[in-house]
């Protein structure tokens, strides 16, 4: 990863040289998010020749990446779709306190969506998924860190610890029993904490939390933003090239059009534009059931008198809230609306009395609230790999609410597959669709 590491070791190196087939080849990667900066880094490091382009800079608050709670969620497997979800939505829906939030003048355009999404919550249709994702995230913290090998401002953003899930006493917990007996499966087992226990991990917990279960061995990044950028800053720093501009349209033939007229062209072309790479794949002939899940998170500046140690995730209001730069991060709440409206004031209404509910002691100097739109996908699992009938453009975008966690692997198998270092997984292929 090293790059003047590797070359000095080729100087001692007596063996004659073999031209590297990748030496002088283009690459165009589409979105400065993190699975985008993630596939413009590994194929940088593969010797590729790369343009990084986003109407945004890397980092940037319109960015998914920048708003999020942060987890490095190697126990995310379990998709939102799951048996019973149907009959539990519309109380989710009607009370004020659920996680759930509808613009109702987007469920004519939802509504083919929701069918399939819902579709996909059967059983044998859960594990299949949580398998697939199991394998997209147990290694998250090891991807996390292998990507920001080198930039160690990024590095330094990299926590570790426990992830733990808040339940109200030991039969709520065990109501939840299949999504933690899908986590055992995949080789993730908790650590149960009750009563006095819990206090002792966290004090300042409300009383209304009496039991948990605790993941080791996660992570969680202290500042997204401020780590995206400063990957993408790395990335430039080695020899990339970092664009501004919009992405009009696509070619199967590596061409890339922008909006304003500019013209690009690339031996491959990396798709990673989160939920805006729908209607440039569409372009391509193909299309692929995605929806914004339009999340929000509210950051408390400068919390004190209970800041948690660790993540910890609020079963019952599923709102997780993170340790970060600057003070406290809550996040979790799901809204459809699509891409075009602004924000509504339910959402960071709960996430502030989730804020208070949690810890009644907390004390905060400002607030932040914030908007973004996660690409979530019908079935729960990314977009990876070439476009069928367009093999110049590799797909890398759908990680929904685990876009964070995924995007270092993500990127890694999009650059992977478009340098011809790795062949298509057919649980993530855009054939899928």
């Amino acid at each position: 990863m090293d790059r003047a590491r590797d070359r000095a070791m080729d100087d001692d190196d007596e063996t004659p040289r073999r031209p590297d087939p990748d030496a002088g080849r283009r690459a165009i990667v589409v979105g400065g998010g993190i699975a985008g900066v993630s596939a413009a880094t590994w194929l940088l490091r593969f010797g590729w020749r790369v343009t990084l382009i986003d109407r945004a800079a890397p980092g940037d608050p319109a960015a998914a990446s920048y708003g999020n709670a942060g987890i490095l969620a190697r126990a995310g497997i379990v998709p939102v779709a799951q048996p019973g979800l149907l009959a539990k939505a519309p109380g989710m829906l009607l009370d004020p306190d659920g996680p759930l939030f509808l613009r109702w003048s987007h469920l004519p355009r939802l509504a083919p969506f929701l069918v399939r999404f819902l579709r996909h919550g059967r059983e044998d249709e859960v594990r299949r998924i949580a398998a697939a994702l199991a394998r997209l995230l147990t290694d998250a913290v090891d991807q996390h860190r292998a990507l920001a090998e080198g930039a160690p401002d990024a590095a330094a953003l990299i926590r570790t610890g426990d992830y733990g899930f808040l339940y109200r006493d030991r039969a709520a917990y065990e109501a939840d029993a299949f999504g933690h007996a899908l986590r055992r499966a995949h080789g993730m087992t908790p650590a149960l904490a009750e009563g006095a226990a819990l206090r002792d991990r966290d004090p300042a917990l409300a009383p209304e939390w009496g039991f948990a279960a605790i993941y080791p061995d996660h992570g969680w990044i202290h500042d997204p933003g401020t780590y995206v950028a400063a990957l993408a800053a790395r990335f430039v720093a080695e020899g990339g090239t970092l664009r501004r501009g919009e992405v009009a349209a696509l070619d199967g033939e590596g061409r890339v059009a922008l909006v304003g007229g500019a013209k690009m062209r690339a031996d491959r072309v990396v798709l990673a534009a989160g939920v805006h790479s729908r209607p440039l794949i569409r372009g391509l002939g193909r299309d692929v059931p995605m929806e914004s899940e339009r999340g929000y998170h509210l950051h408390l500046r400068s919390a004190s008198n209970a800041r948690p140690a660790h993540p910890w995730m609020a079963t019952a209001l599923k709102v997780a809230a993170t340790p970060m730069a600057g003070g406290v991060r809550l996040g979790g709440v799901v809204e459809f609306g699509g891409t075009e409206a602004g924000p509504t004031a339910g959402p960071p209404a709960l996430l502030r009395r989730a804020a208070a509910r949690l810890w009644p002691g907390m004390a905060w100097e400002g607030e932040a609230d914030w908007l973004g739109h996660r690409p979530s996908t019908a079935d729960s699992l990314p977009v990876i790999g070439p476009v069928p009938g367009a093999e110049r453009v590799v797909a890398a975008f759908g990680g929904q609410h685990v876009g964070l966690t995924a995007g270092p692997r993500i990127g890694r198998m999009a650059a992977e597959m478009a340098a011809g270092r790795r062949a298509p997984d057919p649980d993530v292929s855009p054939a899928r669709f």
